[in-house]
């Protein structure tokens, strides 16, 4: 199976399952496909190889007209999301052919992508685990500060990416090297080792490991 290949899913949420020697794992249920293959691109023709996946079908309502000519080659309805995976020979798939949650195996190792849960604002002690300023006597209302900030005469500025106060969360992570416990492909579920980005019914990329 080509290399890079994956699937798009939403992500259920957390259970946990039995194994045979009686262990308690923790998994997480991904609901993934099945995704038609809307658009192959080749070396020759795009410059790069990849497939372009679609999921979660709609009505025709839904889309906008320059769309309906994009989903009208591969004849396989119109869709919410169209995602793009990088392959080692586009050539090996055809338009419209399903990718299923049988392209994994259990005990294989994948990659998921999805976009972290969002905290809103928040200081430094919570986004960056800062241990806060000294909790003594003379210090008031200073406790959870960052501290100063000033550089000295050279360079006489404060350097982009400095870790301060901000928004936290809701940035798209990639956890890797994750186990796949269980396909489940009447019901199209594949079951997680652990956890993945994202809140329960947000979308997630899973992808072989390359």
């Amino acid at each position: 199976m080509s290399k890079g290949l994956g699937i798009i899913g939403k992500k259920i949420g957390t259970t946990r399952i039995f194994g045979e020697d009686g262990s308690v794992v923790p998994v997480t249920v991904v609901q993934a496909g099945p995704c038609p293959v809307i658009q192959v691109k080749t070396k020759e023709a795009d410059g790069y190889e990849a497939i372009q996946l679609g999921f979660e079908q709609v009505s025709e309502k839904k889309v906008n007209k320059p769309l309906k000519g994009h989903f009208a080659k591969a004849k396989k309805g119109y869709f919410r999301y169209l995602k793009e995976f990088r392959v080692e020979n586009g050539s090996e798939f055809d338009l419209g052919q399903d990718i299923t949650v049988e392209i994994f195996e259990p005990g294989e190792r994948i990659s998921v992508t999805g976009t972290s849960k969002g905290k809103g604002f928040a200081g430094v002690m919570k986004r960056w685990g800062f241990g806060g300023l000294p909790a003594s006597h003379g210090a008031e209302k200073v406790h959870r500060s960052p501290g100063a900030i000033g550089q000295c005469a050279y360079p006489g500025k404060v350097f982009k990416g400095k870790k301060m106060a901000g928004h936290m969360g809701n940035k798209q992570v990639t956890y890797r090297n994750l186990e796949v416990v269980g396909v489940r492909p009447e019901d199209n579920v594949i079951l997680i080792k652990g956890q993945i980005p994202g809140p329960k019914n947000s979308l997630v990329l899973l992808r072989k490991q390359s």
